[in-house]
């Protein structure tokens, strides 16, 4: 599999990585803890050694399966990314970076993931209300105390980028980027290739959308994030699906290869780029192997936007996912 360096950090890891936001079951309807284990267990046997995960996936289940499932021999085989900064009461998640919160976190998260260091940590939000120099400190005394060996942000805008590396060494970005969601293409992926970040891409798959799997008929149960996702409910949906179709067609001609493998390979042509991809059992994962050993021509390329224009009126965006960026009162 293909490997690429975080930024300058001198960790090197697999272009997929395995995300676990479904796996922690918030959001995504449950998950069986059984099958979560061996969906990691079997990443790691395919090549996959980047494991992506955060407190908030569950409310630190996430990060409690994936120490499971390294444990025994597995936590040297892989490089193990988690995030920080986001607070929850009574299930409702808020942003909160601030230096006692931090450490708290650290903490939390050594102990769930059963490793007495991170190597890739990333600040989840930006917190408005916490100067980014303060959240930025904190990080650089953790990596001082050998505590995390790279950091690195999530949906952070280039500016704020500026202020954060103003403080300490920024090694990876991790924006949501996919075939369907482009905005980063317009400022966070130029400013990477630029400062010499690595890109992890989440959402590579447009939360299975571009698994090619799904149709007019699929439904999403109990608080899956699709319920009231405008891009799998009308009149949204059928274009979304059309455009699929589409692509689906064109891979299968152009490559004989799936429309997951030219979705993942289209992230990964795109520059200093990481496509994480959610799982929740090992089958999923059969396709892995398709990825590796083609690149998408500049004509094809030129094709898939065609498609998209044609098919894909009105894009959504996926601003809809992100947190309020005030704390409540009673966190204040």
């Amino acid at each position: 599999m293909e490997q690429i360096e975080i930024g300058a950090s001198g960790l090197k890891t697999s272009r997929i990585g395995l995300g676990t936001w479904a796996i922690g079951g918030w959001m995504w309807g449950g998950s069986d803890e059984n099958d979560a284990i061996a969906t990691i267990r079997s990443a790691v046997e395919r090549g996959i050694t980047l494991i992506d995960t955060a407190p908030v996936y569950g409310f630190g289940h996430a990060e409690e399966i994936v120490g499971k499932a390294l444990a025994g021999g597995l936590r040297d085989k892989v490089q193990i990314a988690t995030k920080v900064g986001l607070a929850w009461k009574d299930g409702k998640v808020f942003r909160d970076s601030r230096p006692a919160r931090l450490r708290q976190e650290i903490e939390d998260s050594l102990r769930r993931l059963k490793t007495d260091a991170i190597d890739l940590y990333q600040v989840h939000w930006p917190d408005l209300e916490t100067p980014f120099e303060d959240t930025a400190r904190v990080l650089a005394e953790l990596k001082r105390e050998g505590k995390i060996r790279a950091v690195g942000v999530s949906n952070y805008a280039p500016a704020q980028m500026d202020a954060f590396r103003a403080v300490t060494q920024l090694d990876a970005v991790q924006p949501p980027y996919n075939l369907f969601e482009r905005e980063i293409e317009a400022d966070v992926l130029p400013y990477a290739a630029r400062t010499g970040l690595t890109v992890l891409s989440y959402g590579a798959l447009c939360r299975g959308l571009l698994s090619g799997r799904m149709t007019a008929t699929t439904t999403f149960e109990g608080d899956d994030l699709r319920k009231v996702d405008p891009k799998f409910t009308a009149p949204r949906f059928p274009h979304y699906l059309k455009a699929v179709e589409e692509l689906k067609a064109l891979a299968a001609a152009r490559y004989g290869k799936s429309v997951l493998a030219l979705a993942l390979r289209w992230v990964l042509d795109q520059g200093p780029t990481i496509a994480l991809w959610g799982a929740r059992h090992p089958g999923q994962l059969d396709p892995v192997g398709e990825v590796d050993g083609f690149h998408i021509d500049a004509d094809t390329k030129a094709e898939i936007d065609a498609i998209l224009t044609r098919t894909v009126t009105a894009p959504i965006s996926p601003a809809f996912m992100a947190p309020p960026v005030k704390r409540p009162p009673e966190a204040a």
